[in-house]
Formats: C-alpha cells, structure tokens, sequence
C-alpha cells in the first residue's frame, strides 16, 4: 500500500514537471516564429516602399510628359487659328473692294438703261412723225396702206401661190403613198407563211378493204352511229385503201377521223365502242385546241392573256375564213401588225394583240347569237383585256371609229393578210355560210338536240330530246323546219328534213 501511493506520487510529480518543460518549449518556439514573420513583414514592407517611389518617380515623369505635349499642340493651335483669322480677313477685305466696285457698275449701268430709255422714246417719236408725214404724203393711214400693199401682192400672186401651194400637196402626197407602200411591202416580204385552203373532206387511210365491211356494219347501223355521234357524212366509196369523211366544220371531221382511227386500231367496231371513241376524240380535239392556242401566243410572245382566252385562240385553228385558217391568219396578221408599228413608232405589244384576237368571236359565233366582232369585244372586256387591245382590234371592219393608231394598223394588217394571193376563196365561204344557216334554223326550234347539215346542204339531219317531242311532234317539227327553210333561204335543188327520234334505257348490272 505505501508502496503504490509512492509510486503514484513520483508519477504526479513526473506529469507535472513534463507538462511545464512542454509548455516552456511551445513559448520557446513560438518566440522563434514571431521574431521569423515580423522579419519578413519588414522586409516586404521596405520593397513595398522602394516600389512605391520607383511609381512615384515614372508618374511624375509621364505627367510632365504630357504636360510639354498639350504646351506643343496648344501653341500650334493657337498658330493655325492666327493663320485662318489672316485668311478671313484678307477675303473680307476682298469682298469688300468687290461690293464697292459693284456698286459703281450697278450705277453706271443704271444710267446707262436711262440714256437708252431716252433715246428710244425719241426714236418712237420720230417714227410716228415720219410716219404722219408719209400719210400726209399718200393721203392714206398706215393700216390702209398695210391693207392696200397686201392687196396687189395677193392679186399678182395668188395663181402662183395656189399653184405652189397644190405641188406641194401633190408631192407630199405622193411622199406619204411611196413611204406608206414601202412599210407595207417591207413588213410583208419579212413575214411570208404559205397559206393552203381548208377543204370539206379529210380521207382516212385503211389497212384493208375488209375493214369498210366492219365500219358498215350489219345493216349499216355502225356508219348510221358515227355518223350521228359526229355529225359528219362517210363515202364508202370504191376508192381502194381508204373512205372519205366530209363535212364544212373541221372540227367535226377531225373527231370522226381521229375516231375511226381509234376504231381501226382496236378492231372492234360496234355502236357502244363507236360512242366511247367519239367520246375519246373529242377530248383529244379539246387537249389540241388548248395547245394549239398555247402555241400562237408564245410564236408572239403574248404570254399573259388569260387562260380561257388562250384556248378560244385554239379554237380559231377549227374556223375558217374565206377559205382562209382563222388562227394562222390572226398569226400572220400579229406579226405584220407587229412590224407595221415598230416602223411607225406606235405600240408594238398592243398591235400584236390587237390583230391575234380581232376574230376571237368567230370561235362562239355559231353557238352564240351576235356577229364576231361583238362577241370578240365581250369576252376581251369579260377577261379585263387591256383597253387598248380592245380598241385596236373593233374597227378591223370599220364598225368602230379609229380611236388609236394600232387601230389602223390592225386594220391594214387585216387587208395585207386577206388579199395575199390564193388566200381566200370566196365560193367555199359562201358554202360553208349556206350550211351553218340551214344548221342555225333548225337549232332554233325548241327541244332539238343537235341539228348537222350534210350532202353539201342538200340534208339537215335534227336529232331531238325524245321527252320533250313524241312522234308527231317529230314530224310536226320537220314540217315546220322545210317551210321555214323555204322561207328564208335561197338553195338550188330541195333538202331532205330528217328529224331523228331516239329513246334508250340504260342500266348496270352489278
């Protein structure tokens, strides 16, 4: 027991004297490390303080620098300002000797308008004085004797002057005729088309003979069909290796002939398939048309006339006049009309349009009452065409006033197209008007369908709408139709009145 509490005394005792030697030794070193770092501190300190004068120094010495610079510029400002304010006032002292000379010119030139004023109011007075001394003289006042001088003049000289007067006319008359014709001429040669008449029949070649039999067919009801559906006449004539279509309308023949083509080809011929080719071929002739008016504007480059007007245009290509193709008239008469105005100096663009649609009526006129010219002039102011075309192109036939000078030259460009030789013919057009007034009367009659002329007008074929005329109405009709075709038509020979009444019923087996 004594033992442990003196062991435990020494460890006490032990503990204490390590803690004081521990303690005085952290001091020790502590001491060390302040002393260390307030070195340090000193010593950055004095560099800190070096830097700060070696700063000091150089800004002083760029302030003083920039201070001899900005003396420098001021004085060389304070120079040029001496220089321009020289500048100003030599030019001050300039002007000022120039307004003084001014204003001794200005009063030299003032007296001079004086003196000048003086001496015409005396020249005037001697004039009227000597002007009263010659009336003194001549017994007459001036305005008499003016009158009495003209007098003599005239009558001495008026044959001459009339004379003079009427070659000049003459001569530039003949001038006028001679530059006139040489336009003319001159716009023909640069613009030459062959022209080649229509004709009223179209052949269609055949791969053989056996294939007439099939376009007959039993008891010719496949020729009575195409015939009908396209109101067109076909000769199966003896003509080896082909058959005639004839008709006055080309348009007409063109569908029966692309027709029978479609029908060569398929070989099966027969009134159901007649009817679905006809059907074909027409809207084939619609695709034709539209192209063909597509074609003519952009031979002119016309590119801007509206759609349905350009397939009117086409339309043209199925129409004669004269003989003459309508679309290839309107054609030559644009680009003859065309160059008639560059020579001229008038408006090329509106006299090409002009004449391209100065028949445009002549595309509805035999569906649409009125004459050509009207109906051209509707649909132009239908579709807004400029103004202009449609003046330059209503007084072709001189029912208009010339209200342009396009009108003119639409109109000559109208005679140059038509009198070409071998252009027109005038029998065939005659023919073809006989025709379309035989097929207008019957069209006329209520509840007729379609009405064709064939036989070179010696047959009016009328097909009616079975609802609305029975059996007697039909031969009341053909009745009505022979009397007022006596009536009103002159025709050598009689016409045959063949009213046709068809009913069908049709139905879908599905």
């Amino acid at each position: 027991m004594g033992n442990a509490l003196l062991v435990l005394g020494i460890a006490v005792v032990a503990l204490a004297a390590g803690s004081i030697l521990g303690y005085l030794a952290r001091q020790s070193i502590a001491r060390k490390r302040v002393g260390s770092i307030e070195a340090e501190l000193q010593t950055k300190t004095e560099e800190a303080r070096k830097k700060e004068q070696e700063l000091l120094l150089a800004a002083r010495e760029k302030a003083s620098q920039i201070v001899e610079q900005a003396k420098r510029e001021q004085s060389e400002r304070q120079a040029q300002l001496l220089k321009i304010e020289e500048g100003l006032l030599r030019k001050e002292e300039s002007l000022e000797k120039r307004l003084s000379q001014y204003e001794v010119d200005k009063k030299v030139l003032e007296d001079n308008i004086e003196k000048v004023k003086e001496i015409k109011l005396e020249v005037e007075k001697l004039k009227q004085e000597e002007i009263k001394s010659l009336e003194k003289v001549a017994s007459l006042t001036a305005r008499e004797a003016k009158e009495e001088l003209f007098k003599r003049v005239e009558a001495e000289y008026a044959q001459e002057f009339t004379s003079a007067v009427k070659k000049l006319e003459q001569d530039r008359k003949e001038q006028l005729e001679n530059k006139a014709k040489n336009i003319m001429t001159v716009a023909i040669q640069r613009y030459a088309r062959s022209h080649v008449a229509d004709v009223t029949t179209t052949l269609v070649d055949l791969p053989s003979e056996d294939v007439k039999g099939k376009i007959i067919g039993r008891e010719g009801r496949n020729i009575r069909t195409l015939e009908r559906l396209t109101g067109v006449e076909i000769i199966v004539d003896d003509t080896p290796g082909s058959i005639t279509i004839s008709s006055f309308d080309p348009v007409r023949r063109e569908v029966a002939k692309i027709a029978l083509q479609k029908l060569i080809a398929d070989g099966r011929i027969q009134p159901a398939r007649i009817e679905e080719k006809v059907n074909e071929a027409q809207e084939e002739i619609n695709k034709e048309i539209v192209k063909a008016g597509e074609a003519a504007t952009e031979e002119l480059g016309v590119f801007d006339f509206p759609k349905p007007i350009v397939q009117l245009i086409g339309r043209l290509k199925f129409r004669t006049s004269y003989g003459q193709n309508v679309l290839l008239h309107s054609v030559e008469m644009a680009h003859i009309a065309g160059m008639l105005a560059a020579e001229l100096g008038a408006n090329v663009e509106v006299a090409k349009r002009g004449a391209l649609v100065h028949d445009l009526g002549k595309a509805i006129d035999h569906e649409v009452a009125g004459t050509h010219l009207e109906l051209g002039r509707k649909i132009l102011q239908k579709y807004k065409v400029d103004e202009a075309v449609v003046k330059a192109m209503e007084s072709h036939h001189e029912d208009y006033p010339f209200a342009t000078p396009e009108a003119y030259i639409v109109t000559a460009a109208d005679a140059i197209s038509g009198a070409r030789p071998g252009a027109r013919r005038d029998t065939l057009e005659n023919y073809i008007k006989r025709l379309e007034e035989l097929e207008k009367i019957a069209t006329d009659f209520e509840g007729v369908e379609k009405a064709y002329a064939l036989q070179a007008g010696r047959e009016i074929r009328i097909f009616v709408v079975p609802e609305k005329i029975d059996d007697v109405g039909a031969v009341k009709l053909a009745h009505d139709v022979a009397k007022r075709i006596e009536g009103e038509l002159k025709y050598p020979g009689e016409i045959k009145v063949n009213v046709i009444r068809e009913t069908r019923a049709v139905e879908f087996a599905r």
